[in-house]
């Protein structure tokens, strides 16, 4: 069976392009990479061998009555080196997040446009 085997991109819908790359590139310091031209605005981002896509487009899905805690929403999770410098990095930028409630060394934040976004200490263990 020719089955798929890696994630290669995920897609989410942002409001501003400039805002969302302050927050990618700025805040968490991804790298933005080449993108077509699509007729749209938005932004590519690198991130390991995957790509984050944003789309700056009207969103069809309202970020208003989401839940408090990101981890009880669709999200999207990445790994980190070390999720306490990155929690003192969003406190530091004004980016409220959440703890893992599971136990696990992990945080909650949400972007500028309300998009779930999880962050897993990696211990190389």
């Amino acid at each position: 069976m020719n089955r798929p085997k890696a994630i290669h991109h995920v897609s989410m819908i942002i409001a501003d392009s400039l805002a969302a790359r302050e927050f990618y590139q700025g805040v968490l310091g991804l790298e933005v990479v080449n993108r077509p031209e699509l007729g749209f605005p938005g932004l590519w981002l690198s991130i390991g061998e995957q790509q984050i896509h944003l789309l700056e487009l009207p969103n069809p899905d309202s970020a208003t009555g989401r839940p408090e805690h990101g981890g009880r929403d669709r999200h999207l999770a990445m790994t980190v080196d070390d999720l306490d410098s990155l929690a003192e990095r969003l406190e530091e930028c004004g980016i409220s997040c959440t703890r893992s409630k599971s136990g696990r060394k992990a945080l909650f934040c949400r972007d500028p446009d309300g998009n779930g976004l999880e962050f897993i200490e990696d211990t190389g263990a």
